[in-house]
């Protein structure tokens, strides 16, 4: 059984910054990749960035340079540094992150979900 919670999100002017954290618990042996995921209303789910246990972080063209996606492994946490925002940025933002339990299993968890909300 693992948990996710996510904090941080909220409302912002556009141009002002947001901090997003995701951080799981329970039975884990290790995370391989950690990624944020947006859906804004009537849209799909979407690949906002993610960041593997090994090699070179990715993000969607639309949020480059603008987002920061970093982890914290000791603490089985997943950040999102969200700056510059824009309205366009406005949706339900959610942790996905690929575990591995100690029977070695690995499975996808999903986050609750925290609203991000960009006034122009």
């Amino acid at each position: 059984q693992v948990q996710l919670v996510e904090s941080g999100g909220g409302l912002v002017q556009a141009g002002g910054s947001l901090r997003l954290s995701c951080a799981a618990s329970g039975n884990i042996f290790s995370i391989n990749v950690m990624a944020w995921y947006r859906q804004a209303p009537g849209k799909q789910r979407e690949l906002v960035a993610g960041i593997p246990s090994i090699g070179t972080t990715n993000y969607a063209d639309s949020v480059k340079g603008r987002f920061t996606i970093s982890r914290e492994n000791a603490k089985n946490m997943v950040y999102l540094q969200m700056n510059n925002l824009k309205p366009e940025d406005t949706a339900v933002y959610y942790c996905n992150l690929d575990i591995k339990d100690w029977s070695g299993r690995i499975s996808p968890a999903w986050g609750q979900g925290t609203q991000v909300t960009v006034s122009s």
